[in-house]
């Protein structure tokens, strides 16, 4: 199982990224369980408006709020805060709430994979980074 962050959703979706191509092959060579958050939909909608993208914002939604593509973990109230507590940890190594929220989360599912192009992950040493 791999967690997906906002940066390779948006890169797989908008063809001007410079990590297009190669999030896109590396969707394609995925073998494994994807799994985001409600946050990481969340912030991928709002990236993906702000940006301009509204049509790839509703395309992203049908493929994986209404789709298949992704399983989607809901964070629950514990691990809000557990993120929390994390967040004021790390925050002044620029780890974001959101970023928080998927670190708990993806380990409490004994995920060893993020699908990031967030170094800010690297900071707590727990997960592998992709593509």
């Amino acid at each position: 199982m791999v967690f997906v962050d906002t940066g390779v959703w948006f890169a797989l979706l908008v063809a001007k990224d410079p990590n297009h191509q190669r999030t896109n092959q590396w969707f394609n060579r995925l073998s494994e369980q994807v799994v985001t958050s409600d946050y990481i939909i969340d912030e991928t909608l709002t990236l993906l408006l702000m940006r301009g993208e509204r049509s790839k914002a509703i395309q992203f939604g049908n493929l994986v709020i209404v789709g298949s593509m992704a399983i989607i973990q809901r964070v629950t109230e514990e691990q809000f805060n557990r993120s929390w507590i994390l967040f004021q940890q790390l925050s002044t190594a620029g780890l974001s709430f959101t970023d928080c929220t998927s670190h708990i989360v993806a380990g409490d599912l004994g995920v060893q994979s993020i699908a990031s192009f967030d170094h800010h992950f690297q900071t707590t040493g727990r997960f592998l980074l992709f593509p």
